[in-house]
């Protein structure tokens, strides 16, 4: 999810059933109100400290991770002390009562995973057990997400720019800003796949006024 760190804006992010152990790369992104991961490879709550400095975060969804433990009260305890700003956490609304008894019943989380013992946490798994739930090679993931992005583009009916038609600056220069573009685009696209027709309307119409600004803009070039 390192795509993340060149997103600051990004507003809502759906990565649930998607492999991941990492939530560094979203300590970014300041306008996030909507964050969905269920399903991953989260181990430990620990990774919260990195929700912590998220001030518009109002929607988590986190079950079906490791992290999650054994205790469900403990786990959602935990979840509200250390981001007391959620109005709802894995689908269910939060309440004031439960934002209160989070300060009894939560472990504070203060420092990132690497950084902390296990001490707190319900995870009294090994280091080598943690990290075999990391194991799967970074090109197997890279290669679903690849395979999962052609998946997208192939159904929405979108193909690749032409070569021939980024601007001809040096190599490196079109490779970075490719790769860039490239990567904004694949999560445009998986996004795009949790909106409703509603959604998809609003971004038809942004998308047109865009199309619209940049042939004005190309008009009053020529």
């Amino acid at each position: 999810i390192s795509i993340c760190r060149d997103l600051p804006n990004i507003e809502v992010i759906t990565f649930s059933v998607n492999g991941i152990s990492d939530l560094e790369p979203l300590h970014q992104c300041q306008n996030l109100s909507e964050l969905y991961l269920r399903k991953n490879n989260i181990t430990s709550l620990d990774e919260l400290f990195y929700l912590k400095a998220l001030p518009r975060l109002r929607v988590l969804w986190l079950a079906e991770n490791p992290c999650c433990g054994p205790d469900p009260h403990r786990y959602r305890m935990t979840v509200l002390r250390n981001l007391p700003s959620l109005q709802k956490l894995d689908n269910q609304a939060v309440t004031e009562e439960e934002l209160s008894q989070a300060l009894v019943d939560g472990v504070e989380i203060t420092a990132p995973p690497a950084r902390r013992s296990v001490e707190n946490g319900w995870s009294e798994s090994s280091a080598s057990s943690a990290a075999g739930a990391t194991t799967e090679p970074q090109s197997e993931l890279l290669s679903c997400s690849l395979e999962e992005t052609n998946k997208t583009q192939e159904e929405l009916d979108m193909k690749l720019v032409p070569r021939d038609k980024y601007s001809s600056f040096s190599l490196q220069e079109a490779d970075c800003s490719r790769k860039k573009r490239n990567n904004v685009l694949n999560a445009i696209l998986l996004l795009m796949k949790e909106l409703d027709a509603e959604g998809l309307e609003i971004i038809q119409q942004t998308v047109v006024r865009r199309l619209q600004a940049f042939q004005k803009k190309e008009l009053q070039e020529e």
